[in-house]
């Protein structure tokens, strides 16, 4: 599998902090990725805030819809880190 840094990816630390600044636990971003239809257990939800997981398209759009992270933020942000 391809790294970066020896990352899986590169926005882990961006979207824990979103989640915990509103308000989501892990497991109530699982629910509600799940109204996307997209299944990713707190656990999986841990190894991409970790590093050790790799995310997919529509998991990260889902994602930044759900804590309100505008897409060109995001980049900010990861360019930021």
């Amino acid at each position: 599998m391809k790294k970066f840094n020896n990352n899986l990816n590169v926005l882990g630390l961006v979207l824990k902090t979103h989640r915990e600044k509103n308000g989501f636990t892990k497991e109530a971003l699982s629910r509600s990725l799940e109204l996307f239809g997209i299944i990713l257990d707190r656990n999986e939800i841990y190894r991409i805030e970790h590093f050790r997981r790799s995310v997919k398209d529509f998991e990260l759009i889902a994602i930044c819809k759900i804590l309100k992270i505008d897409f060109n933020d995001l980049i900010r942000l990861i360019s930021e880190d």
